[in-house]
């Protein structure tokens, strides 16, 4: 708190000297009780000339609005969007280029950001934003039903083999439990819960059809068929999925962050969180990378000042986690005790999954690779196609993709 104080004393100083005339910026948000929307409303509270209005837009429709406006001329000074969408306004020329605002920042440093997040919001080698937080994902576990099942409670899965090992000695049809619970629905939350096994195993969005790719994509299958994780794994998404977790009915479940405060009131029953296990124990680490950035259109008259409200949202970080809810994307920021000991454990856990967490692109056309991944997923699962032939034709959509 003290920290917090500091930081709002020396904004306040900061922002003593107003503009020659009052400014008054825009910002688009899908909340607002999102950070940035509180953010905002301080910022416009303090003597410094700068106002900013902020307008609420659903998440579904804020691609499509932002479009629209920015085709017309119409839209806002700053905006929070989804951190697998920003490339595709940076490389449209909407965004702006903060590299010279940032080589003269004492406060935003692009290396102080975990690689994901910096690599979301940079294209061309510059940067066009900054993260307003992160998630990722890693592993629930039930150890109540490890204990029961004979395994260690204090030694979750770390490699796939121990994981399937696992989920087989933790299936219980009789008292509807499955081994696992994960989300491969044909949308964007599927993608970002396969593509991190892909990339454990040598793939990436660019290289989808490597080998070790079709072998995660052929363990989901075998969970899949062998019942060891719910047939509605293929329609249903994350927060749905982890339900099933902290309702009892599956011992494991890979979800993130956000699950934590609902795990603590929910889950009657001892729980932990892992790192994602990989194809071996010396495999490189992967995650998936979540949440949102903010960045200030091109067309703006007021860049400076807007700029100026980017610095202020980054001085917050530390406040992310304690009011929000949500993870810190800077390095070395310490997340304040919650006083509850089960959510401190997994939120360390969180913290060290994210530094090994990749970004969803970049690129602008990612909703399409995206789609390829996503039809790939689903016809293995269902077995209309194999993993390797699946995953041979998304590679053959993604590199139609300009």
């Amino acid at each position: 708190m003290k920290k917090l104080l500091m930081a709002c004393a020396v904004w306040s100083l900061a922002a003593s000297t107003a503009w020659a005339e009052d400014v008054t910026l825009t910002m688009w948000t899908v909340a607002n009780n999102a950070p940035e929307a509180v953010f905002a409303q301080e910022f416009s509270e303090m003597d410094n000339g700068i106002k900013i209005d902020v307008r609420e837009i659903k998440f579904d429709d804020i691609i499509a609005e932002t479009l629209r406006a920015f085709a017309t001329k119409k839209n806002p000074d700053l905006i929070s969007v989804d951190n697998p969408n920003h490339a595709a306004f940076a490389a449209a020329g909407a965004f702006l280029d903060l590299t010279s605002f940032v080589e003269a920042s004492d406060q935003i440093n692009m290396d102080n950001y975990f690689d994901g997040p910096r690599s979301s919001l940079t294209w061309d080698g510059k940067p066009y934003g900054i993260p307003r937080a992160s998630n990722t994902i890693a592993l629930y576990y039930n150890k109540d039903m490890f204990s029961a099942a004979g395994l260690d409670p204090d030694a979750p899965p770390s490699t796939w083999d121990e994981l399937y090992d696992a989920a087989k000695k933790l299936t219980d049809p009789a008292n509807d439990v499955y081994g696992i619970a994960f989300s491969a629905k044909a949308s964007e939350e599927g993608t970002f819960q396969f593509l991190p096994w892909a990339q454990m195993a040598g793939g990436s969005f660019e290289n989808i059809n490597v080998p070790g790719a079709a072998d995660a994509l052929d363990l989901w299958k075998k969970l899949f068929d062998e019942g060891l994780t719910s047939p509605d794994t293929l329609t249903r998404g994350q927060w749905d999925s982890t339900g099933t977790f902290n309702g009892g009915n599956a011992a494991m479940a890979i979800s993130g962050p956000w699950e934590l405060k609902r795990m603590s009131g929910d889950a009657k029953f001892d729980w932990g969180v892992a790192l994602l296990p990989g194809p071996s124990v010396d495999a490189p680490r992967a995650s998936a990378l979540g949440d949102f950035n903010i960045a200030v259109f091109s067309n703006t008259e007021n860049a400076e000042a807007a700029f100026k409200f980017l610095e202020y949202q980054d001085s917050q970080v530390e406040r992310l986690w304690p009011e929000f809810s949500r993870m810190p994307s800077h390095k070395g920021v310490a997340l304040a005790p919650t006083g509850d000991a089960k959510i401190d454990a997994a939120s360390a856990v969180f913290v060290e999954q994210l530094q090994f967490a990749r970004n969803r692109g970049p690129h602008p056309k990612w909703p399409n690779i995206s789609k390829a991944i996503q039809n790939a997923m689903q016809s293995a699962l269902t077995g209309k196609q194999s993993s390797t032939d699946a995953l041979a034709e998304a590679a053959a959509a993604i590199a139609k993709v300009k």
